[in-house]
């Protein structure tokens, strides 16, 4: 078993509240019924942010520690250390900013996301962009990489809500719910991309450069006859 010391104490939110005591700190951890030796949750003060989750791997003696509000997941990160975990946790229950809260952890917990309180659209559009930004330098894919970064460098599409599904990115005019009206580019193996109207459609154009699907996606945004199609 992985975690005896957990169990030996009834739940990981208890062994989370001793870790914490041990810090001096005061965390009002909540055990998961189904599962309480590997998984807890602790509410924040902040309407707009969900209750933060922390889960033990079934494999491997390491937590993760996840915390979502009203534009998607702020705070993701995995530690080995339990008590690495309660500065994080308190932080998120009492309101400290994500910066805060990532200098008191010693592993990486942002996800790159940008906090939106009041849900306005195109903050939330901005924080989105800075999550994929970054996720998309992290990933082992250097297509994929460069294909969000040309997009992002577009000013018509980074007005736009990306999002993005097996390596595709997709543009919406809005945050959920998307607007019916979207363009997709589409990463494929050999490293060129394609480009579709419609998600998951049938592709209209293949092109071998980031720069040439970006332009590609302007000109079907707006309703011009695009470039290379046809």
């Amino acid at each position: 078993m992985l975690y005896p010391d957990v169990a030996a104490q009834g739940s990981l939110a208890a062994a989370l509240r001793t870790a914490a005591a041990e810090q001096g700190l005061s965390l009002s951890m909540i055990a998961t019924p189904s599962d309480p030796v590997r998984h807890a949750t602790l509410p924040s003060v902040l309407p707009h942010r969900e209750a933060l989750f922390v889960s033990a791997w079934k494999f491997e003696r390491r937590w993760w520690v996840s915390g979502s509000a009203n534009n998607g997941i702020l705070i993701s990160g995995t530690t080995p250390d339990l008590r690495q975990l309660p500065r994080v946790l308190l932080g998120w229950a009492e309101g400290a900013s994500l910066d805060e809260i990532a200098r008191a952890a010693p592993f990486d917990v942002l996800t790159g996301r940008l906090e939106v309180p009041d849900g306005n659209a195109a903050a939330v559009v901005a924080a989105e962009w800075q999550y994929l930004l970054k996720d998309a330098r992290q990933a082992d894919w250097p297509e994929y990489s460069a294909l969000v970064e040309a997009a992002y460098a577009e000013p018509k599409l980074r007005v736009l809500y990306p999002f993005t599904d097996h390596w595709d990115l997709s543009f919406s005019a809005t945050p959920w719910p998307f607007t019916p009206r979207f363009v997709t580019l589409v990463t494929s193996q050999d490293g060129a991309y394609a480009v579709t109207e419609w998600r998951s459609g049938a592709a209209i154009a293949q092109v071998s450069t980031a720069a040439e699907a970006v332009a590609i996606a302007v000109d079907l945004w707006e309703g011009r006859p695009a470039q290379g199609i046809g």
